[in-house]
């Protein structure tokens, strides 16, 4: 399980990480704290559903959501690097996505997914674009978002 192997090298490095969720409600925090010592590297998780909770928690500003739209790089680099500032975690993860079946547009269908990771060293931005139904969506966003940590972890971000 890649969790299990994040988590592993996070408390070997003596590190913590924090996460920011829309569209996977609590997923990914609840993969990361399925294993056993989860609190000794997770910090802690957000669900910000809604534009309004990506502004107060995350300090989103709200032109980017204006602009870009609550599904766009720009909101969840937004996201992860305010989460990061908040809490002061080694690595902040975010994602914003349609989820669907509904709120899909041409530009941004259901299964339009952006996951953003910030360190102290830089922002990285991954675009997806999944199929299936909704639990489906939650699911590959959170195997994704946790490959780009586990990426990071191992030193394949660029």
């Amino acid at each position: 399980m890649i969790e299990a192997k994040i988590g592993r090298i996070l408390r070997e490095r003596r590190m913590k990480i924090a996460v920011a969720e829309s569209c996977t409600g609590g997923h990914i925090a609840n993969r990361i704290t399925n294993i056993q010592g989860a609190s000794d590297y997770f910090d802690i998780g957000f669900i910000t559903y809604s534009n309004d909770s990506k502004v107060l928690y995350l300090f989103v500003p709200e032109g980017v959501l204006t602009k870009n739209g609550a599904v766009s790089a720009e909101v969840a680099k937004a996201m992860a690097e305010g989460l990061r500032e908040t809490t002061k975690a080694h690595i902040a993860l975010s994602v914003t996505g349609v989820a669907g079946p509904g709120g899909g547009t041409p530009e941004k269908p259901v299964g339009t997914v952006f996951a953003g990771l910030a360190s102290k060293d830089s922002t990285v931005v991954r675009k997806f674009l999944f199929s299936g139904d909704r639990i489906s969506i939650k699911e590959q966003t959170s195997e994704e978002a946790l490959k780009l940590v586990l990426d990071y972890l191992e030193g394949r971000l660029s």
